[in-house]
């Protein structure tokens, strides 16, 4: 049975490509996503893999993803604003 830590990280890793090279979460998100990567091989390797690690790397992501998803605008706030001030 494979481990639901590797199929969470194989839909974690796209997302983390598609952060905006502008978002200050960019930089930071490129060296997770290379250790997402490793891990990612070395299950396809059948190396052994520490779950705590995984977890990190888990925790870490859902972090980055949700600081990098307050950037984005919300256009319906900037609307009110415009209403509200203007």
């Amino acid at each position: 049975m494979p481990d639901p830590r590797i199929e969470l990280i194989q839909l974690l890793t796209p997302r983390l490509e598609r952060l905006s090279v502008d978002s200050i979460w960019a930089r930071r998100a490129s060296g997770l996503r290379r250790s997402l990567v490793k891990a990612l091989e070395a299950e396809a390797g059948h190396r052994p893999l520490d779950p705590a690690h995984l977890d990190t790397l888990i925790e870490r992501t859902f972090d980055i993803l949700a600081k990098s998803a307050r950037e984005i605008p919300d256009p319906a706030r900037q609307l009110w604003g415009q209403i509200k001030g203007g």
